[in-house]
């Protein structure tokens, strides 16, 4: 399959390390799973080690990255998966959902293959407030357009628990937000290169100068010193769970 993370995906493994803390925030929304389902579970973050765990993921490139597991991999999507009903005790989502063509559909076949607890990791559009936004303000418009509101899952699943999930400072995994406190990484052309939403935008030469003098000049450590202080921040990203 050629998609769009076989692009994305090159050094994408060395770049999105998982992230010890939220590994942990998931890992406890299993519950008692045994066996859990990996939609697209790209180089393999964030799967359990303590459970029995079959992968799905359509880019090659990111199967190819993954390391050496027990895992069960299929390669194919989320919108059409090839499982029996009520074939595991519960599955996951991790920050994927914006990339499937049908997000319905892909969350009622999770609906359907699993028995228990549905866990999604993702980004609430409705969310206002990560200064990126205020250098690259074409990300709002494309969160919009790309990822489910809250009240979506409410309308496909029922009765879901929505929680924030804060970003530790120095976390490990780097997707858009990873770098809230370090914002010199988002100069970086390869640090970039593994956040899907900059592919979506392009050329953002201009956006990068403008933060590169702001850094430089010191008005961006004015604007946000506060942020210094915090060892977590809330930045927009939800775990919600349907039992």
């Amino acid at each position: 399959m050629r998609v769009l993370y076989d692009k994305i995906g090159l050094n994408y493994a060395n770049l999105r390390q998982p992230d010890p803390r939220l590994a942990r925030t998931i890992d406890r929304a299993l519950g008692d799973a045994r066996t859990v389902l990996n939609v697209g579970a790209g180089a393999g973050s964030y799967e359990p080690e303590n459970r029995r765990i079959t992968a799905i993921e359509p880019s090659a490139e990111m199967i190819r990255q993954r390391p050496a597991s027990a895992a069960t991999v299929v390669q194919g999507r989320a919108e059409h998966l090839p499982f029996a009903d009520g074939s595991f005790d519960a599955s996951m989502a991790v920050l994927t959902i914006h990339h499937w063509s049908d997000q319905r559909a892909g969350v009622m076949e999770m609906r359907r293959v699993t028995r228990g607890n549905l866990v999604f990791l993702t980004f609430d559009p409705a969310f206002r407030g990560f200064w990126l936004a205020d250098y690259f303000p074409a990300l709002v418009t494309l969160d919009e357009g790309q990822m489910p509101q809250m009240a979506d899952f409410h309308s496909w699943l029922g009765p879901v628990t929505v929680s924030t999930v804060a970003i530790p400072h120095d976390c490990t995994d780097g997707f858009l937000a990873a770098y809230w406190r370090r914002p010199a990484a988002y100069l970086d052309d390869r640090v970039r290169a593994a956040m899907s939403p900059f592919w979506a935008l392009g050329d953002v030469s201009a956006e990068v100068a403008r933060l590169a003098a702001d850094l430089e000049s010191g008005a961006w450590a004015d604007r946000y010193a506060h942020l210094s202080e915090r060892d977590e921040l809330d930045c927009g990203y939800r775990l919600v769970v349907a039992g």
